[in-house]
């Protein structure tokens, strides 16, 4: 029916920079709200940045991110984006996105998930 799929992690230094992406694709109607978390080594899943659908795409994001990682979406492409920046070890994490899916066969959305993207922050 639906997937999503991140791409873009990897292993970085710290001070620099990656950009995630995640594509959803399927009988897509249409995306409400998309969203990146991450969960690192022992730790619970986390939300780190949100947007919103329509005109503005209103942004949210967590403290530990704010300032340094940006949030934005393609409607054209169903996808969403996570530029990352001044990258730090405790970064580290696999980061997942999310997104509210209405399909074709549906009038009401519905989450899906990604199966995440490493990414690790080591010099």
């Amino acid at each position: 029916q639906v997937q999503l799929v991140e791409s873009g992690g990897g292993l970085v230094q710290p001070g620099g920079s990656l950009r995630l992406s995640c594509a959803a694709s399927g009988s897509i109607f249409s995306i409400n709200a998309m969203a990146w978390y991450r969960q690192a080594p022992g730790e619970q899943r986390e939300l780190i940045a949100g947007i919103t659908s329509g005109n503005g795409n209103s942004t949210n994001y967590a403290d530990s991110v704010k300032g340094r990682f940006t949030i934005s979406r393609d409607n054209a492409k169903n996808t969403v984006y996570l530029q990352m920046n001044s990258l730090k070890p405790e970064d580290t994490a696999v980061y997942y996105c999310n997104a509210d899916i209405v399909v074709t066969t549906r009038n009401y959305g519905v989450v899906y998930w990604g199966k995440g993207t490493l990414v690790t922050v080591s010099s």
